[in-house]
């Protein structure tokens, strides 16, 4: 459907349907051609741009990209910083932390504003730095990672000592030095940057991996870590105030000592440590006595030992004298006892031939009624005693006939008690194959094989079953044994006692 349209109606601002005229020089864009214009705009006049502000809503996507906001008091400015740039920074981006990012501008199409892409970001200045680490101290102190408590104490005299510092450095020549002098160690050198990027990784890395170092594997296991560098700027240190290296001195299973920077420098690694010592040197002093010393200590307790025990035979010489002197003689404290026997002897003397005497009279009293005459009177009167005790024959049978008679009950009980003796009055016995009485119908059909025993003999039988039906077949009779002979009646055939 077509409308009528006037003269007048290209030049009115509020038409309803937009037209391009001949020799219009402003065409209409698309959304995605002026973002794309914006963008190369915004890239070709900021290429490269550095700017100060401080960090808000630092986030770390699992991609490993760096997301922020740069502000200050009247504007803020998004960035991102892709992840191979994340990983080379030098310290942890916090919220709060004043910095000086260093890249280009660029828009996002995807949401009309603009960033800044970050290739570098450092801290703004010293104040900056020293706020990020005193933020970072509270922080890890409030975990209890600086406990005092936690501290452990350094073995006196460490067999194998563990250095982390940088092998080309002047720190491990004077710590190999200055234990030589003192007392010479086994040293294992960890060799790390100590300063710059990747030192703290390799500190971290070094420190866990004494650590994990196993008792008696190749390489010995050290029983002190010394984490050791030289002086330098709070820059230069920066290394040993990464989160990182401090929870791995934190978390080490050995004791270590800090020694890093001069005696005024103090790193977050001091206070993770069991001990802080103010220089390199001073930890290798901490580390090991002087050998001079403790031989020198050792040739002392000797010669105390000596002299005490010297003056403890003296004393004891001393004591013996004064108490042996306050002994009795030996033949002070034998004569009591000598007189004693002296005495029992001369008593057991008189005893001896006192008895002597009496056993001489009763041997001569007992000699008078040994004479033959007496003797063989004596014998006689035994023999004439012998005589008279005879036997009566009437006393025997008396006895004989008594036995007789209960020999006779006992007997006609046994008769009487016979399982046997009803076969004789026609009755019969009936057994199964293992020889046990069958007493009721029910058992013997459940048996089947059965022995019918009569007083001449045995016979062997086979239980019918129920009326009609035909008897299972049962198993040979085992063999029978030939039955006992009974014992014959008691007559006057019996056996006379006598």
């Amino acid at each position: 459907m077509a409308f009528p349209s006037s003269p007048n109606d290209d030049q009115d601002a509020g038409g309803l349907l937009a037209r391009e005229q001949a020799g219009d020089n402003a065409p209409a864009l698309s959304i995605s051609e002026i973002s794309a214009l914006l963008k190369r705009t915004v890239e070709d006049r900021f290429g490269f741009v550095r700017v100060r502000g401080e960090l808000s809503g630092v986030k770390r996507a699992a991609s490993g990209h760096l997301y922020l906001c740069l502000k200050d008091e009247g504007a803020r400015l998004d960035g991102v910083m892709w992840r191979g740039n994340a990983q080379r920074l030098s310290f942890l981006p916090e919220d709060g932390v004043e910095v000086v990012a260093t890249g280009k501008l660029t828009t996002y199409p995807g949401r009309s504003n603009y960033q800044i892409v970050i290739d570098r970001m450092e801290i703004a200045g010293e104040g900056a730095l020293l706020a990020l680490l005193a933020k970072t101290k509270a922080r890890l102190e409030a975990e209890g990672l600086f406990d005092p408590r936690r501290k452990r104490a350094l073995p006196y005299l460490p067999r194998t000592i563990g250095v982390v510092t940088s092998p080309t450095g002047a720190v491990i020549r004077d710590i190999l030095h200055r234990l030589r002098d003192r007392f010479p160690s086994h040293v294992v050198v960890w060799p790390v940057l100590v300063q710059g990027q990747g030192a703290a990784a390799q500190i971290a890395a070094a420190v866990r991996g004494f650590s994990a170092i196993e008792p008696g594997g190749p390489v010995p296991r050290p029983d002190l870590v010394i984490v050791a560098r030289g002086g330098g700027s709070i820059e230069d240190l920066w290394c040993f105030n990464e989160e990182d290296v401090v929870r791995a001195i934190a978390g080490s299973t050995i004791p270590v000592i800090s020694a890093v920077g001069h005696e005024t420098d103090t790193t977050l690694a001091d206070f993770a440590a069991d001990l802080r010592a103010p220089t390199p040197t001073a930890a290798a002093e901490i580390a090991v006595p002087v050998l001079g010393e403790l031989a020198a200590v050792l040739s002392d307790f000797h010669a105390r030992k000596q002299r005490g025990m010297v003056r403890l035979l003296a004393h004891a010489r001393e004591r013996l004298d004064q108490r042996g002197g306050r002994l009795p003689q030996p033949q002070a404290l034998l004569q009591a006892q000598a007189q004693r026997l002296d005495d029992l002897g001369e008593r057991l003397r008189r005893g001896l031939l006192h008895r002597t005497e009496i056993a001489r009279g009763a041997l001569g009293r007992s000699a008078g009624a040994l004479r033959p005459a007496l003797l063989a009177a004596r014998l006689n009167r035994e023999r004439d005693r012998l005589a008279g005790q005879r036997l009566r024959p009437d006393a025997v049978l008396q006895r004989i006939g008594a036995l007789r008679l209960r020999v006779d009950a006992l007997d006609r009980l046994r008769r009487s008690l016979d399982p046997e003796a009803p076969l004789l009055r026609g009755y019969v016995l009936v057994t199964d194959r293992e020889g046990a009485v069958v007493k009721d119908r029910r058992t013997a059909a459940e048996r089947g094989a059965l022995t019918l025993k009569f007083a001449d003999g045995a016979l062997d039988v086979v239980a019918a079953g129920p009326e009609g039906a035909t008897p299972a077949p049962s198993a040979p009779f085992p063999p029978r044994a030939a039955p006992k002979p009974r014992p014959a009646a008691r007559g006057d055939d019996q056996p006379k006692l006598l």
